[in-house]
C-alpha cells in the first residue's frame, strides 16, 4: 500500500473508533508497559517461532495498540503490515452465530426449532452405537430428540470435526466425504451439510459438549432461511454496516497481495515455508483458498480479515450490538450470546454461550482476563477476547500451522492487562 494511502486508512480506522465515546477515563494503557508487548512479540519473530503477527487492543473503544511484527512471508522477506489479512478460521463462527441471531430477532426462527424443520437432512439423525476401526464400519441407536439451533449455537448436538475431531469422527467424516470445510473452496456447502447429517452423532443431542461443524451447518440455516449465499448476508447486514471492508471468504483481486503467507514449522519447531496444499490427516487443502474464486462459504472458519476490521465486529458486541450508529443486534441478543448456555457440560473453567466462550470466575484467576469476558480464536493461531468489564477488545493474529509456541496467546493476555493503570 502506498503511503498516503496507507495514511489515510490508519486516520479512517481512527475515526471509525473514536465515535464510540470512552466509557472512562481511568485505567488507561500505560505506553511503557505496552512496550512489554513489543518485547514478547518481538522475542518469538527473533526466534524464529513465528514468521510474524498483529495485534490490536482497544480500551474505552479508542486503538490504544495496534502493531505488526515480523514479515508476512519469509520467502519474499515482506515486512508485516497492518493492514495485512488474515486467515481467521473459526473466528468466523461468532460472525456466524450473529447471523443466526440476526433472523432470530427478525422472527424468522427459534433458537429451540429443530434444524429439519429448515434442513430436512436432519430428520433422520442417528446416535453413533459401534465403531469398527478396521474398516470404518458403524453400527447406530435412535436420536433421543431433535437437533436444535441452540444446540447447534452451543456445540452439543453431538456433530464432531472432520480431519481435527476425533479418530472415530475423522474416519467416518472421511468414509462420508465430509471436510473440515477450510482449504475445499470448490465443494458445495449444500451438498457438505447434508453429507454431515448422514454421520451418527458423537453423543444424544444436549448430552456434552462437543467442538464440531455445528457452525458450518449454522452457514447453511443462514442460506436457507435468508434466501440468500452466506457470503452476501454478511456483507449487507454485518460487514458493510460496521465498515468491514477486508473480510471475506474469497479476497477481490485488488486485496490478494495483502493476504499473508501460511506458515508450518519444521523438525526443530521453527517456522518453515509451506507447500501450496496442506496435508490433514489424510486430506489436502488448498492453502491459499481465500485467493481464488471458491463457492463454499464455511460458516465455521472461512473468513479472512485484519485485526482492525475484526476488531470493529468486536467493539459492536462490546457495544451490546452496535457501532458508529449502526445497531446489528439488540443488546438482549448479545446478552444470549455471551450468557452460559451450557450449565456444566464443559470440560475445564469456561462455559460456553452462544457462538463464544465465556469466562468463568475461576477461569478468570489464571490469567487476570475479568469474569464475563467472551472469547475464540482460529486453527491457524490467532486469539481474541472482549472484556466487558474493563471496556477492553483485543486480539492477536498470527498464521502459523501448527504453532508449538501458542503460548505467546496467553502472554499477550497477561501484558495486556499488565498495561492497564
Amino acid at each position: 500500500m502506498k503511503p498516503v494511502l496507507l495514511l489515510l486508512s490508519i486516520l479512517l480506522q481512527t475515526i471509525l473508533l473514536a465515535q464510540t465515546p470512552p466509557a472512562s477515563k481511568t485505567n488507561s494503557f500505560v505506553p511503557a508497559a505496552a512496550n512489554r508487548i513489543d518485547q514478547l512479540i518481538q522475542q518469538y519473530v527473533d526466534n524464529q517461532w513465528i514468521a510474524g503477527a498483529t495485534a490490536i487492543v482497544i480500551k474505552d473503544g479508542q486503538i490504544v495498540y495496534h502493531k505488526a511484527f515480523g514479515s508476512s512471508n519469509i520467502s519474499t522477506k515482506e515486512k508485516m503490515r497492518t493492514d495485512h489479512i488474515f486467515r481467521i478460521a473459526s473466528q468466523t463462527k461468532a460472525i456466524t452465530s450473529t447471523a443466526v441471531m440476526i433472523l432470530l430477532e427478525e422472527g424468522k426462527l427459534l433458537l429451540d426449532e429443530p434444524v429439519e424443520k429448515y434442513i430436512p437432512a436432519f430428520s433422520k439423525v442417528a446416535v453413533l452405537d459401534k465403531f469398527n476401526s478396521a474398516d470404518s464400519s458403524f453400527t447406530t441407536k435412535p436420536a433421543k430428540g431433535k437437533i436444535t439451533i441452540r444446540h447447534l449455537l452451543t456445540h452439543t448436538s453431538g456433530i464432531g470435526y472432520a480431519q481435527i475431531g476425533s479418530e472415530t469422527y475423522n474416519a467416518m467424516a472421511a468414509k462420508a466425504g465430509v471436510f473440515g470445510q477450510i482449504g475445499v473452496p470448490f465443494h458445495s456447502l449444500e451438498e457438505q451439510v447434508n453429507k454431515i447429517a448422514s454421520i451418527p452423532l458423537e453423543h444424544q443431542p444436549g448430552e456434552k459438549w462437543t467442538y464440531g461443524l455445528n457452525t458450518d451447518v449454522l452457514g447453511r440455516l443462514v442460506e436457507v432461511v435468508s434466501k440468500q449465499s452466506l457470503a452476501d448476508f454478511f456483507r449487507t447486514r454485518i460487514f458493510e454496516p460496521l465498515g468491514m471492508k477486508d473480510t471475506w471468504f474469497y479476497l477481490p483481486s485488488d486485496k490478494q497481495n495483502r493476504l499473508v503467507a501460511l506458515h508450518g514449522e519444521d523438525s526443530l519447531k521453527k517456522v518453515t515455508t509451506m507447500k501450496e496444499e496442506l496435508d490433514v490427516n489424510g486430506t489436502s487443502l488448498v492453502v491459499n483458498y481465500p485467493n481464488v474464486k471458491g463457492k463454499l462459504y464455511s460458516g465455521g472458519g472461512g473468513l479472512v480479515s485484519t485485526a482492525y476490521d475484526y476488531a470493529l465486529f468486536m467493539q459492536m458486541m462490546l457495544n451490546k450490538g452496535s457501532l458508529n450508529g449502526k445497531r446489528i443486534l439488540s443488546p438482549n441478543s448479545v446478552k444470549l450470546m455471551t450468557s452460559n448456555q451450557i450449565g456444566h457440560l464443559k470440560s475445564g473453567y469456561n462455559s460456553f454461550g452462544l457462538g463464544f466462550g465465556i469466562t468463568s470466575a475461576k477461569e478468570s484467576l489464571k490469567l487476570g482476563v475479568s469474569e464475563g469476558s467472551f472469547d475464540w480464536g482460529g486453527a491457524f493461531s490467532s486469539s481474541y477476547w472482549i472484556d466487558p468489564e474493563q471496556k477492553i477488545v483485543a486480539q492477536l493474529f498470527i498464521n502459523q500451522w501448527p504453532n508449538s509456541h501458542g503460548e505467546i496467546h496467553e502472554k499477550f493476555k497477561v501484558l495486556v492487562y499488565s498495561a492497564l493503570d
